[in-house]
């Protein structure tokens, strides 16, 4: 890697197919985006979907760092999800692979196509839980302890796979 990399976090789910294979692969090819490589990644978690119908959701966050800038970081995980077979026929559909950008580093983003930290991280336990464990004192930015926001999400069903 060239440069000075950063810290960026990944939601990965999928309810589609083999999507616990899905997301062990989705981790894989992570680490094979160009300037970055995968840190860690937390266990896979089962939950049920949120604001949605269809299959339980395979879940799980991982760290990479990379220097890729926002834009490419979300470009390329578009490209990855096209990869997979992911369509966008509505909100919250069901999909065969879905990769949100939780964290980049310290940085707080406000883009017409990306908003970072996650607007809704805080709010969703298939996030909060697997990203505590990678790390069970980090910060989101502009908001503080992820950790203090585990309580408001103990009532969302969540499984170790």
């Amino acid at each position: 890697m060239t440069g000075g990399t950063t810290a960026c976090y990944i939601g990965i789910g999928a309810n589609l197919g083999d999507a616990q294979e899905s997301v062990r692969l989705a981790v894989a090819r992570l680490d094979k985006l160009p300037d970055t490589r995968l840190d860690a990644c937390s266990s896979l978690f089962r939950t049920a979907p949120v604001d949605a119908g269809g299959d339980d959701y395979v879940n799980a966050v991982a760290r990479i760092r990379t220097a890729l800038e926002p834009p490419a970081l979300l470009q390329a995980l578009h490209d990855i999800e096209h990869e997979f077979g992911r369509e966008r026929s509505f909100r919250n559909a069901p999909r065969t692979l879905d990769l949100d950008l939780l964290l980049y580093g310290a940085r707080v983003l406000d883009l017409p196509d990306l908003t970072v930290p996650h607007p809704r991280m805080h709010e969703r336990a298939f996030v909060l839980i697997p990203l505590l464990q990678l790390d069970p004192f980090i910060d989101i930015p502009g908001r503080g302890p992820a950790h203090a926001f585990a309580p408001a999400v103990a009532g969302q069903a969540i499984q170790k796979l």
